[in-house]
């Protein structure tokens, strides 16, 4: 199971999602496969189980949303609508606020459940954490032509 690491990753996934026409399991299986850190979960077998139902009768739009359950707990559905044609997806960390404040994730797609996967993995890439420290670092192999010099007027 590969982690979701970098931004052309996810941006390839992304493109499949938005440019299918309905979820096909080999589509859900390379999500899953791909995005899910805690599927399948041994301290969350219930969920697991209930995923790998859905999964077996091609609900995809209880599957999608169980992904968001599992994998991104602080993440809500905040809201689903149906508009000219297409589904539009939103998913936000703080439901309760008004939207205007709010800083949710917004998808659309013609399919429910294509609207609610690219919310998911949206969602997803922001919650990765970053690999690189809060500590700016220096190189490791410094130019012996420079000597560090201190500037500070001590006087």
């Amino acid at each position: 199971m590969l982690p979701l690491s970098n931004h052309h990753d996810a941006g390839l996934l992304s493109d499949r999602l938005r440019d299918a026409d309905a979820v096909t399991a080999k589509l859900m299986s390379e999500l899953v496969g791909t995005t899910c850190r805690r599927y399948p979960s041994v301290g969350q077998a219930a969920k697991t189980a209930r995923i790998e139902r859905l999964i077996g009768s091609q609900a995809w739009t209880d599957v999608a949303l169980a992904l968001i359950d599992l994998e991104l707990p602080q993440w809500q559905v905040r809201r689903i609508a149906y508009d000219e044609g297409e589904w539009h997806c939103a998913l936000s960390r703080a439901r309760e606020i008004p939207d205007w404040l709010d800083q949710s994730i917004e998808t659309r797609h013609a399919d429910l459940p294509l609207a609610i996967l690219s919310a998911y993995l949206d969602a997803r890439y922001i919650s990765v954490p970053s690999h690189r420290s809060s500590v700016p670092t220096t190189p490791r192999d410094a130019n012996a032509f420079y000597t560090p010099f201190c500037c500070d007027n001590f006087a």
